[in-house]
């Protein structure tokens, strides 16, 4: 077997193991924090004393959720505590496999009475629950954060993060949904005595046993079947602080905004989402039909997430959000009066579901927009503190939607023993009134904070790239740079010496002062060239450092070896892409050399858009040198013609 064949066989098993990895992780997910919370108040206290069974559902749920708030405080630490992990098997493994392995064990553990403490000695088994409770949750937690910060560890080829990041979508999607897909049949399967639909405690310990295997199991396989590739472009990474957080969350007001909105609205969605199976077991009476919803979800949530990049080419995100919300009210509605229609349920299940995906990617893309717009406002750049935002705020939303369920399962007579001949009309109105009416305002409250709040969208972002993209000179002459401002990333000083620079892309050369943009053409962004591309491939001109990137992959700023900072732009306005259409090969911080491809571009999808394709290359510290262009307008360059000299002016004989 050759290298090539080799290293094709090792890209796919990573892919692979990813993906399947990701499939454990989201099953888990989906049994710890929408089922377990039924299993408690359905099954975990049967002793026949309905008032004690109801305390101490109470005290469970209200544990539960005390210590996944605590758990929102430790997750900081946890980042932290992985990010200086350096062994062997690399930095995140350990923490995957390991993670994946105790909070698995412990969560089946859960699933059970702990040996009848439940009822022989139930404040020895609240503390019992407590510590294993939390013990699971920061394995789980350790697990998680391993898991998803590993994806920029497994390739430093954007080109390839991308298609794993798409396997892994794929796997989560399908490991979330298989859970609501098979729960119920495997549950009743297993289960000696069916009690009117809902199983029994042997049912719902095999079927957690069953998933928690599963996840221990791809863990391990994410061990085994990924390489963390080493490179010095991964240490010294910026440390998460949760004061850092509430910082950042405060001051980039964008951030804040679409924070609050988010909060609201998955809140709601959790709340919703998590009673489903309430809703099916005790209303609809027939709990084996979740699988049909499960199935359902699991096709409908991939196509989802794949039209995503269809529906922005079409309309803005803002509509998209406003279009999407209008959807899942529409099935929110249905589905509230649907009562034992089956039909009905699925029909408003699945038209509240279909809009999800959407809305979740919508703000996943304002959250990191937001990154740029704390970047211009606040002076540096905190992109891994920003997008740590949005899981705090599912986690949250998780806590809270499992406090209330608590108690409403109670109130509407959910509880152990009940079926849905059980239920009187008042516990089904109180039921609904929370599963609803509840979710409902909340959602009407994210809209009206989005309307009113938040303003940052692509034409905003775009403005706010291009300005950023002007100060880049600036930044490097005060010694800082476009993505940081660490005093330890200061820019080397320009050296004495000619620097020769090459067409970056192949193409036909136009003078910088033709360029359709003022920006460039005046001169303002410094000295330099352009180009009409023939080709789509962006080679390094000189050897240095990637210094500037941009989340729209439009456009790449380098520093030579010598101190030229170098600004290659593809296209006029491509901002306005986000991405699309683009392909890097670098990070930000990595050393390239001469010749080195830094991205890719299809030429056809710019042009699609009604844009300039124009390649433009200007010296962002151009005061500090003199030029002399070796090529004139109109001829024909590749990217191995020098087409600019570049000499550091001799200031102190001046």
């Amino acid at each position: 077997m050759d290298n090539s064949s080799k290293s094709t066989e090792h890209v796919g098993r990573a892919r692979f193991a990813y993906s399947m990895g990701a499939f454990g992780h989201d099953a888990f997910y989906a049994l710890l924090s929408t089922y377990f919370i039924m299993f408690v108040t359905g099954h975990l206290f049967n002793s026949g004393n309905k008032a004690f069974n109801d305390h101490m559902v109470l005290i469970v749920t209200t544990i539960i959720a005390v210590l996944r708030i605590i758990e929102l405080l430790i997750d900081p630490m946890i980042g932290n505590a992985i990010d200086r992990t350096n062994t062997k098997w690399g930095k995140f493994k350990p923490w995957v496999v390991g993670g994946g392995i105790i909070s698995a064990v412990i969560l089946a553990a859960l699933f059970t009475n702990l040996g009848g403490l439940n009822v022989k000695s139930p404040y020895l088994y609240l503390v019992l629950f407590a510590v294993l409770y939390i013990i699971m949750d920061i394995f789980y937690s350790f697990n998680d954060v391993g898991f998803w910060s590993m994806l920029p560890a497994l390739s430093f080829n954007s080109h390839e993060r991308d298609k794993i990041a798409t396997f892994a979508r794929v796997g989560s999607t399908a490991g979330a949904q298989i859970v609501t897909l098979v729960i119920m049949p495997v549950v009743l399967f297993f289960s000696v005595h069916q009690n009117g639909g809902t199983g029994d405690d042997r049912g719902w310990f095999i079927f957690a046993a069953i998933v928690a295997a599963v996840a221990a199991i791809t863990a391990i396989g994410v061990g085994l079947g990924t390489h963390e590739q080493k490179s010095l472009l991964r240490e010294n990474k910026e440390q998460t602080k949760l004061k850092d957080v509430f910082k950042i969350l405060i001051k980039n007001d964008q951030l804040f905004s679409i924070a609050m909105s988010y909060l609201f609205y998955t809140t709601g969605i959790t709340l919703v989402n998590s009673m489903e199976t309430y809703y099916f077991t005790y209303i609809l009476g027939d709990s084996r039909a979740l699988s049909i919803l499960g199935g359902l979800n699991t096709i409908v949530g991939i196509i989802s997430v794949l039209t995503f990049p269809l529906f922005t080419n079409k309309i803005s995100r803002r509509k998209l959000f406003y279009g999407a919300v209008a959807l899942l009210a529409v099935g929110l509605l249905i589905f509230a009066f649907a009562g034992q229609s089956l039909v009905l349920v699925l029909i408003g299940a699945e038209l509240f579901f279909i809009p999800q995906p959407l809305v979740f990617l919508v703000v996943l893309m304002t959250i990191t927009d937001s990154v740029e717009y704390g970047q211009l406002k606040l002076g540096h750049r905190d992109e891994s503190l920003t997008l740590s935002v949005r899981p705090l705020l599912d986690k949250f939303a998780g806590a809270v939607s499992g406090w209330i369920i608590g108690p409403t399962a109670i109130a509407a007579g959910m509880t152990a023993g009940a079926t849905a001949k059980t239920l009187t009309a008042s516990g089904i109105m109180k039921f609904k009134m929370v599963m609803f009416l509840a979710p409902a305002i909340m959602i009407i409250i994210s809209v009206l904070i989005f309307a009113k709040k938040v303003k940052l969208d692509e034409k905003m972002h775009a403005k706010i790239v291009a300005e950023l993209e002007q100060t880049w000179g600036k930044q490097f002459a005060n010694g800082g740079n476009a993505e940081s401002d660490n005093a330890e990333e200061a820019q080397p000083a320009p050296q004495p010496g000619v620097t020769e620079i090459p067409a970056p892309v192949a193409g036909s050369l136009v003078a910088l002062k033709d360029v359709k943009d003022p920006a460039f053409a005046n001169g303002s962004m410094g000295q330099g060239f352009a180009l009409k591309p023939s080709d789509g491939k962006v080679y390094a001109p000189f050897a240095g450092t990637v210094r500037a990137t941009f989340s729209t992959k439009h456009a790449v700023g380098l520093v030579s070896d010598s101190g030229v900072a170098l600004l290659i732009h593809v296209g006029i306005d491509t901002v306005q892409l986000h991405g699309t259409g683009f392909v890097t090969y670098f990070d930000k911080g990595q050393h390239v050399e001469k010749g080195d491809e830094l991205m890719e571009f299809w030429d056809p999808t710019i042009k699609k858009a009604g844009l300039d394709d124009t390649v433009i290359v200007t010296v962002t510290n151009s005061e500090e040198f003199d030029f002399e262009l070796e090529k004139q307008a109109g001829e024909e360059v590749t990217s191995k013609d020098n087409v600019l000299k570049v000499t550091k002016k001799d200031l102190e004989n001046k």
